[in-house]
C-alpha cells in the first residue's frame, strides 16, 4: 500500500509541480552539459508568462524532425507506467523536449547580425554566453502572438527557432529552475 501511495505522488509531482530532465545534448553548453539534470518547475507559467532569458522545456516543435514517440501508439496503462517509471528514475526520460534559452518575446522582432543577437534593433546582452560566442546571421523575424522565440547557448551545435522558427508557448513544459545533478556542479538557473 505504501508503495502504490508513493507512486501516485510521484506521478502527481512529476504531473502537476515538477520534473526531472536529463540534458541530451551539447546545445546549451556551458551552462548545462550533456547528462546534467535540471528541475523544471510545472507551475512558473502559471503564476507569469515567461520572460526572455529563462531557460524552458518545450514539446518537440512541428518541422524539428524529432523521432515518433514511442507512447502515442500505447495504450494509456502502458504510458501511465511508462510515466510512473520515469518519476521514480527507473526509465530514461522521453527525449521528445525541447530545452532551449527565451531569446525574444510575442510581438517582438529578432534576428542575427554582426555576430550578434538583436531584438528590436538593439544588442541583447547574454552574459550567460562564454565570450568567444558568435552568432551566424539569421533573417529578422517578428514572433508571432502566443510564441516564443528560442535558443540553444551553444549558438553553433542547437537545433533551434533558427531551424524550426518560433515555438508555440502552449508547448512549453516549464522553466528550468536548478542544475541537481552532477552534486559538484548544482546550482539556480
Amino acid at each position: 500500500m505504501l508503495v502504490v501511495l508513493a507512486a501516485v505522488i510521484a506521478l502527481v509531482l512529476r504531473a502537476f509541480v515538477a520534473q526531472a530532465f536529463s540534458i541530451p545534448s551539447a546545445s546549451m553548453s556551458p551552462q548545462l552539459l550533456v547528462g546534467d539534470r535540471v528541475v523544471v518547475s510545472k507551475l512558473a507559467y502559471r503564476l507569469h508568462d515567461p520572460n526572455r532569458g529563462d531557460i524552458v522545456v518545450f514539446d518537440c516543435p512541428p518541422g524539428a524532425g524529432c523521432p515518433d514517440d514511442e507512447d502515442l501508439d500505447a495504450g494509456l496503462v502502458v504510458r501511465g507506467l511508462h510515466g510512473l517509471a520515469e518519476a521514480v528514475g527507473l526509465r530514461q526520460p522521453s527525449t521528445e523536449e525541447y530545452i532551449k534559452r527565451v531569446i525574444a518575446l510575442p510581438g517582438e522582432r529578432v534576428e542575427g547580425r554582426d555576430g550578434a543577437v538583436y531584438v528590436e534593433g538593439r544588442r541583447l546582452v547574454e552574459p550567460y554566453l562564454p565570450p568567444s560566442a558568435t552568432i551566424v546571421e539569421f533573417q529578422s523575424t517578428t514572433v508571432p502572438l502566443g510564441q516564443l522565440w528560442v535558443m540553444g547557448d551553444n549558438r553553433t551545435n542547437s537545433s533551434d527557432s533558427r531551424s524550426f522558427g518560433p515555438i508555440d508557448a502552449d508547448t512549453v513544459v516549464g522553466r528550468a529552475t536548478h542544475r541537481v545533478w552532477p552534486l559538484t556542479r548544482t546550482a539556480f538557473l
